[in-house]
């Protein structure tokens, strides 16, 4: 049994809560481990590591005298440095004032500011570094399609008779000559619709002709986690031979179907396996961003196409690969940003935001579709979280580091009574921020 099926097996709401208890306790010990190591490496000493809060089931102390505990509640984690009062790192005044100059430098209080500023950053830059490595090792895993279109392997579909094989150089689609990977795309992107298209291939030194599906056939090649498809019981791997009434051949057809439903329910055909299943769907209202900027809303049933086959790979030099990941991350990052500021300025629907409940229930979906899925998904959840964290609000990491610009450009830190007022308001608005998305996981869908 493979990792989706044992977790399909059990499904449910419970097993997508787990999941999401997995991944957050991944993230946020790498977060807080970039407080501890830096805060370490900068002369600054943790009393305690704590994974969750509440009870202590788990606690061990090293040989530093830092105390790592495991505690009742999953959800987050703290370092407590030597001088804070509490998990939430406010100075405790009396304990301060009985250390000696030299005791004070190992806290967060005593500490030179270029010291402080390093161990708040390193939490987000640790969350960056994880979700670059996640990408990196995803790209390493399934490596990159080669120059030229080579068939890797041949997914199952409806087509019935002698095709393309693994190890086949698609020469031309259709009569129109396909040298290398893009230029195949392209070609196969421009094919109209149709039951079958005819595939110029070289096989064992022998050049040919054989008949296939349409290369974009209406395959799903992914799930998207809470969404219509998924939803619906549709799977990686099933073909869509009728939608609303009409046959399809290529996936291209489905958008503009689905489009004309306005969110009213879609009956389906589906080809899995060798057998027709009648499925439903509901399409849902999506703000997507375009290529240009900005979004569009358009009706989505969370569904992205699969390929007649998988093209030969090759994996790619480090270099490749880290820029295909910082890309990936940019790109990632850039979309998380401008989704929030057109939520923030109305420009689309404040739907598009999910709470924990959302979160939980998209690492639940990933997690039953592999665990490839779950991995990536991990790593655009810890990029994000990296990214929540420096907003310059107060009681976030941004917020510190604000506090610190301050301090060095003015040579003093802000007025306690200052400070105090600015994390009050800053804690109002990170729960405010927290209660309104959680809303929006039982009002939206």
């Amino acid at each position: 049994m493979d990792f989706s099926s044992f977790v399909a097996s059990f499904g449910g709401a419970v097993w997508s809560g787990l999941f999401f208890i997995v991944a957050v306790a991944v993230i946020v010990a790498v977060h807080e481990y970039g407080h501890y190591i830096v805060g370490r490496w900068s002369g600054i000493h943790a009393e305690v590591f704590s994974l969750g809060f509440g009870p202590v089931v788990y606690s061990r102390v090293d040989k530093r005298g830092t105390k790592w505990q495991i505690a009742a509640l999953p959800i987050g984690g703290y370092v407590k440095f030597l001088g804070d009062k509490d998990a939430a790192s406010a100075p405790d005044q009396a304990a301060l004032g009985g250390l000696t100059p030299e005791e004070k430098r190992h806290t967060m209080y005593g500490a030179p500011l270029w010291a402080r500023a390093a161990t708040v950053a390193a939490g987000p830059i640790f969350n960056f570094i994880l979700a670059l490595i996640v990408f990196i090792g995803l790209i390493t895993y399934t490596g990159v399609a080669t120059e030229t279109p080579v068939v890797g392997r041949v997914n199952a579909s409806p087509f019935v008779g002698e095709t393309i094989q693994p190890g086949d150089q698609i020469l031309a689609l259709n009569g129109t000559a396909t040298p290398d990977i893009e230029s195949f795309a392209i070609t196969a992107n421009a094919l109209p619709p149709a039951a079958t298209v005819t595939y110029s291939i070289e096989r064992a030194g022998q050049k040919l002709d054989v008949e296939g599906a349409h290369p974009f056939l209406p395959m799903v090649g992914a799930v998207m986690p809470r969404n219509a498809g998924g939803d619906a019981g549709i799977q990686v791997g099933d073909v869509i031979v009728q939608a609303a009434g009409q046959d399809v051949t290529a996936f291209s057809q489905l958008p503009a179907l689905v489009e004309a439903s306005q969110g009213q329910p879609i009956a389906l055909k589906i080809w899995r396996q060798g057998q027709i299943i009648d499925l439903t769907l509901s399409p849902n209202r999506r703000d997507l961003p375009k290529d240009g900027g900005g979004f569009e809303t358009r009706w989505m049933i969370g569904l992205s196409g699969g390929m007649l086959f998988q093209p030969q790979t090759r994996q790619p030099g480090p270099w490749e690969t880290v820029t295909l990941a910082v890309e990936q991350a940019w790109f990632t990052a850039k979309s998380s940003l401008s989704g929030l500021w057109h939520i923030v300025t109305g420009q689309i629907s404040t739907c598009n935001l999910s709470g924990p409940v959302g979160m939980a229930e998209v690492m639940g979906d990933a997690a039953r579709q592999g665990l490839e899925q779950f991995i990536g998904y991990l790593g655009m959840m810890s990029l994000g979280i990296g990214l929540l964290n420096l907003f310059p609000i107060p009681v976030l990491d941004g917020g510190h580091l604000v506090f610190f610009a301050y301090e060095a450009v003015f040579r003093r830190p802000p007025a306690p009574r200052v400070m105090n007022i600015l994390m009050l308001i800053g804690l109002m608005a990170v729960l405010s921020f927290m209660f309104f998305a959680l809303g929006n996981d039982f009002t939206c869908k």
